[in-house]
């Protein structure tokens, strides 16, 4: 399944207006239990941290969580990189327009060739790494880019039926993954080879967020690659499973799960 086609054709939508891309991120933080998970974990180290910090969104896409924490965080600077020239092009127009322009700013860059050094107190990277296969390359990069002390966070599919695949061999949901998800301990064997002294993670997707995927992800997305057309259908469709696809969210962030479709990993230069 083609994801990418999907995004530009929202993105050219939602770039319309700074209003449109200001509510293209709020339907993606309420629908994507991803960014329930991420965002909570930034808050935390919010109010854990104090002063001015440097971050970086590695792989930063629309820029909604750079949006995300230049509100939170008035005081930090954030810097957005990714490899496609148009996501840049698009994000350094909007922060721009709302004023944003000198407390975060964006280069295209690629991961796995990151120069960076001792730079940053913060590193998000979501959904990226099961697109890289140099992720062992990306990891040091981050490493060597952080300074002391400083957290790396990480959303990534796990292997108990991330990318919607139960079995190793089992095709990716989106086309665009390289793999299919991480084992736990794999991810967090690399990150500890990559020097990070501790590492902690956890499941996200249990059984309610993965119903609530399939709801609000999974089934518009096969839609909209079947038919464009689709695009006049989902508002409906959304009126029908928003609020059971929020109630399975808000379960899913609140429960412990011993497996899950997706991992939380926070990783620590000390």
């Amino acid at each position: 399944m083609q994801y990418d086609p999907i995004k530009h054709s929202l993105g050219k939508v939602f770039n319309r207006a700074p209003w449109l891309r200001k509510l293209f991120y709020f339907l993606l933080n309420i629908l994507l239990l991803r960014s329930w998970y991420v965002r909570r974990e930034i808050r935390r180290f919010a109010r854990q941290s104090n002063g001015r910090k440097n971050v970086l969104d590695a792989g930063s896409g629309f820029g909604q969580y750079s949006w995300f924490m230049a509100r939170i965080a008035p005081e930090w600077t954030i810097t957005g990189i990714d490899v496609k020239p148009e996501q840049i092009s698009d994000c350094r127009n909007f922060f721009n327009r709302c004023g944003l322009g000198n407390r975060v700013g964006f280069r295209e860059a690629d991961l796995v060739h990151l120069p960076d050094q001792d730079a940053y107190d913060l590193v998000i990277t979501i959904d990226v790494m099961e697109h890289i296969a140099e992720d062992e390359q990306v990891f040091r990069n981050f490493f060597r880019a952080m300074k002391k002390p400083s957290m790396l966070l990480i959303s990534t599919p796990s292997d108990k039926g991330g990318s919607d695949a139960r079995h190793s061999d089992d095709p990716s949901f989106i086309d665009e993954h390289v793999r299919n998800g991480y084992n736990m301990e794999e991810i967090t064997e690399k990150l500890r080879s990559a020097g990070f002294s501790r590492v902690e993670a956890f499941y996200s997707y249990g059984t309610p967020g993965h119903i609530a995927w399939i709801l609000s992800m999974k089934y518009p997305v096969m839609m909209l690659n079947t038919s464009r057309l689709f695009f006049l259908v989902l508002p409906f469709w959304y009126l029908l499973t928003i609020l059971p696809a929020l109630i399975l969210n808000f379960a899913d962030l609140h429960t412990s799960h011993r497996q899950g479709t997706g991992l939380i990993v926070k990783a620590y230069k000390e």
